[in-house]
């Protein structure tokens, strides 16, 4: 069972990642840009969300939205403020830009709220279900999380295949340049980008201080880079790359800590992508895209 036990904990993290890597491959795969402070938009959600249910007395699922309309602002604001100036720079200076952002939201977030960490109270209340005469107990933020993964994925499928706004996504990922001369508007259609990610960034946030009930200045960090790791692994740009790949890493991750080393978790995590890249650089579904000189 213990098998079993560790399986299910590795797709509700990987779920977790998944979410999170979602929001970095739409911004990749768009603007072509690497957005890091996307780690620290998760760590926002997860404040807003918490003084809205300990001190503003809201709902759980009230304070869900007030985060995810919160982080939805701030991705837009984040976006013309810091990225839209550098719309042509180099990568370089992007990069540059963001490590920059997500050090301010690191620093602002101490300044209101403190350093002390947070006992998060998990939004989830729906009881653990035991399964082979309770042998098998699967919490109910992991079946919870898991279901918003699926729901999530699918929605931003239909979104990005069947609107019109996601067609202009798509024809923006493809080439900005004739995007723009079919009167698509590339900016408006890059801050919708970033107002997707930065709500998803919310969610998840809420899902991993739920699951794991800490929360101060820096805990999107570390999750943020994993969801980067596995949105590489799983084809930066693909948005089914971006949830196998997130999967992938939780169970990975879990299996690691449980049967190798619980110290060298991470390290196991970030080995194997390093042999996945070497294998096949463009990850898992990812697609080689030739580059025009």
């Amino acid at each position: 069972m213990s098998f079993l036990s560790n399986l299910i904990n590795g797709i509700s993290l990987g779920s977790i990642y998944a979410i999170i890597a979602l929001g970095y491959t739409m911004v990749y795969g768009i603007a072509k840009m690497l957005n890091f402070a996307h780690g620290d938009v998760i760590m926002v959600g997860a404040y807003i969300s918490f003084y809205a249910t300990q001190h503003w007395g809201l709902t759980p699922l009230l304070s869900v939205v007030v985060a995810m309309a919160v982080c939805t602002v701030l991705g837009i604001v984040i976006e013309k403020l810091a990225y839209k100036p550098l719309r042509s720079a180099t990568s370089l200076a992007v990069l540059i830009t963001a490590i920059g952002v997500s050090y301010l939201l690191q620093n602002l977030a101490l300044l209101i709220w403190g350093s002390n960490p947070k006992n998060f109270v998990s939004i989830v209340q729906l009881g653990k279900i035991s399964l082979f005469n309770g042998e098998l107990i699967i919490s109910d933020v992991a079946i919870v999380t898991v279901l918003c993964c699926i729901v999530i994925m699918v929605a931003l499928t239909w979104f990005t295949s069947k609107t019109k706004m996601g067609r202009a996504m798509r024809a923006v990922s493809e080439d900005k340049g004739a995007a723009q001369l079919m009167g698509v508007n590339v900016n408006q259609t890059i801050s919708v980008t970033f107002a997707i990610g930065s709500a998803l960034a919310a969610v998840a946030g809420i899902l991993l201080c739920s699951s794991s009930p800490v929360l101060m200045p820096t805990t999107g960090s570390m999750p943020g880079i994993k969801a980067f790791t596995a949105a590489v692994f799983g084809g930066i740009g693909s948005l089914p790359g971006a949830m196998l790949g997130g999967i992938l890493l939780g169970v990975i991750e879990i299996f690691g800590k449980s049967y190798i080393s619980t110290d060298l978790g991470d390290a196991i995590v970030f080995a194997i992508l390093i042999i996945i890249l070497l294998v096949k650089p463009t990850g898992l579904l990812g697609k080689k895209v030739n580059e025009k000189v």
